[in-house]
């Protein structure tokens, strides 16, 4: 795209960290997605299985039943969809009911059959960095440099990627910020970004009301509620697009889009 993406959160799960239970019934969810379109949103992210710290799984009967019929419904009303999904079975069903984008936050390593079933169906793939789900990844943020090896891993993924075949104008890679990574190594990563760029295909950044943003304008012990950090949320999309990021995936849409045409603005 001539101008970064803004891909709008719509979490159909009772118990996501920012917004759990808001759009859990299938309505109200088609109804957000339409409104997070109004407000200037490019693609909408569907996720129904939240993947926040220490959440439990799903089973894959109820993720299906979460997400399908809202993305068939914003399919057919002509929105761009993008599926936030670990399961090849679920990708597959929201592809073949209109979803053009799997965004999987574990970059193909949580299910075998992900990458080649992408390839088959010639979905787009965001590819995200990855270490265990999330019970497990506070436990496995330990790294010699966080930001060397996070390119080195999504490199990795990257390859999988397209060794499984799916197509390089349609592989996206996110350093998943947040993800097995405590708040130091998540500035990190964002200073040194050059690092990613390196790795030579588009970006996603996805920090919104993320925890180490609560931290930084609370504290440790007392972060800022979730939905008190849209703004550092916006700031941060407004100077990533001035920097080129491919994309930003984000709650609050319309402040975001603000932000962006700002950070356009001054790069005339």
């Amino acid at each position: 795209m001539a101008r970064t993406l803004i891909m709008g959160v719509l979490n159909v799960t009772p118990d996501s960290f920012s917004d759990g239970g808001s759009w859990a019934d299938t309505d109200a969810a088609v109804a957000h997605g339409l409104a997070l379109v109004a407000d200037g949103a490019d693609v909408v992210d569907v996720g129904g299985e939240s993947t926040r710290p220490d959440s439990d799984r799903v089973d894959e009967a109820t993720e299906l039943a979460r997400v399908v019929p809202v993305v068939r419904a914003l399919a057919d009303a002509g929105v761009k969809v993008s599926v936030d999904t670990t399961r090849a079975a679920v990708a597959a069903t929201s592809l073949e009911a209109g979803a053009t984008w799997i965004n999987d936050v574990s970059g193909g390593l949580a299910d075998p059959e992900m990458l080649g079933t992408v390839a088959r169906l010639g979905g787009s793939y965001i590819a995200m960095h990855w270490r265990g789900h999330s019970r497990e990844m506070g436990e496995r943020a330990v790294y010699d440099d966080v930001v060397a090896d996070v390119a080195r891993e999504l490199a990795a993924c990257r390859a999988a990627a397209l060794a499984a075949g799916i197509e390089a104008d349609k592989l996206v890679l996110d350093p998943g910020i947040g993800f097995a990574k405590n708040a130091e190594h998540n500035w990190a990563i964002l200073r040194r970004w050059e690092a990613l760029d390196a790795l030579g295909f588009p970006l996603l950044l996805a920090v919104s009301r993320k925890r180490f943003l609560g931290s930084l304008l609370g504290t440790p012990e007392s972060p800022r509620p979730p939905r008190e950090r849209d703004v550092a949320t916006a700031w941060l999309s407004g100077y990533f697009a001035a920097r080129g990021v491919w994309g930003v995936r984000v709650h609050d849409v319309r402040a975001t889009r603000d932000a962006i045409a700002v950070a356009e603005r001054m790069g005339q």
